[in-house]
């Protein structure tokens, strides 16, 4: 099955039918009528993406044989994506954004350098661009690529963009995309911007999300939680030694974030790009993250009740949390489909 074909054919015929028009309120599902997760990741070898589904939130099959359903060469400037996040908004339509970086594309004869451009201007694996992605059924998908110096003067010394996550600001009525950025060859940094309704660009200059009490470190993976008791919880990774994952609290989704020097996940080394995601039906929440630090690469994942205490329950394959046919994802999301939405996406590509 050739997945680049499908992929360029259905964003043009996308395109065509217009169907990237503006946001509009609609009654979304809620968790009663939830029934399965989806999980969205990358490997470094592919540079490309991944959906695997799952009934019971323990146990999860990468749909298309295992292989990717879109490939990243076919979307992304650099020709390979990485750190996909996954969002349903309030129109009910589904979010992806990725940023827009190949480690290896040198090796793959994509370029013929080892990074877009120099490293010592613009630091280890630079980048200048976001990939959003829209789509109504997990299945078609509208692209664009957002060049951050092209759309800000101010920006054109970006030095990288990556992990790039979208959340809808309700006080605003806009859907906000906030990411990691640094400035030439400086420390890496949160920031938060909105996006227009079709999903296509930015519609704001990016401002700082979150200010880390100490600058001589970098901060990095920034994952959003709206909490029950309506205070959003800020998930990131301090590159401290070794790099790990805390929290901070905000009444407000984009500012305000309190600093807690407690370290969250239960690593003895370094790991990145939290996710948090709520099992459905129970008054539990899993926190997962990549562990980059242990070979072969693996995700770790942690349960809590309250947001104060956090219990191990270990790695895929190593606990409670199974991957059956595949390995070594890299800085994924996972969200809740109904029942209906994710035997349509199975059905869809076990035709394929």
């Amino acid at each position: 099955m050739n997945w680049n074909r499908l992929v360029l054919g259905t964003v043009a015929l996308l395109g065509l039918l217009g169907l990237t028009g503006a946001q509009r309120q609609v009654a979304l599902p809620n968790e009663k009528k939830m029934g399965a997760y989806l999980f969205v990741f990358f490997t470094d070898p592919t540079h490309s993406l991944f959906m695997a589904t799952s009934r019971d939130g323990y146990t999860f099959t990468a749909v298309n044989k295992g292989q990717p359903i879109i490939a990243g060469d076919t979307i992304a400037e650099q020709r390979g994506i990485r750190d996909p996040h996954i969002y349903r908004g309030p129109d009910g339509a589904f979010y992806m954004a990725m940023t827009d970086l190949h480690l290896f594309a040198k090796q793959k004869g994509y370029r013929a350098t080892t990074w877009e451009r120099d490293e010592k201007a613009y630091g280890w694996g630079n980048n200048r661009g976001l990939v959003l992605l829209r789509s109504t059924d997990l299945i078609h998908w509208t692209h664009h690529v957002v060049r951050l110096d092209e759309a800000f003067p101010e920006l054109k010394d970006v030095g990288c963009a990556w992990a790039p996550e979208t959340i809808y600001d309700a006080a605003a009525g806009k859907m906000m995309l906030y990411f990691t950025m640094r400035l030439g060859n400086g420390r890496t940094k949160l920031y938060y911007a909105y996006t227009d309704a079709a999903f296509t660009r930015l519609t704001s200059a990016p401002k700082i999300l979150f200010e880390y009490p100490n600058p001589e470190i970098q901060i990095l993976d920034a994952d959003i939680t709206q909490l029950p008791d309506k205070r959003f919880c800020l998930m990131y990774v301090a590159q401290e030694k070794p790099g790990g994952i805390k929290m901070a609290l905000s009444d407000s989704i984009h500012s305000g974030y309190r600093y807690n020097p407690a370290w969250v996940d239960a690593e003895p080394g370094a790991c990145e790009a939290p996710n948090v995601w709520k099992r459905i039906g129970e008054e539990k929440w899993v926190l997962m993250y990549d562990v980059f630090s242990i070979q072969p690469h693996n995700f770790g994942f942690c349960q809590t009740t309250d947001f104060a205490t956090f219990n191990d329950i270990g790695h895929f394959n190593t606990g409670v949390m199974k991957a059956t046919n595949f390995k070594s994802p890299k800085h994924g999301t996972v969200i809740h489909l109904t029942t209906k939405e994710a035997d349509r996406l199975e059905r869809y590509w076990k035709k394929k």
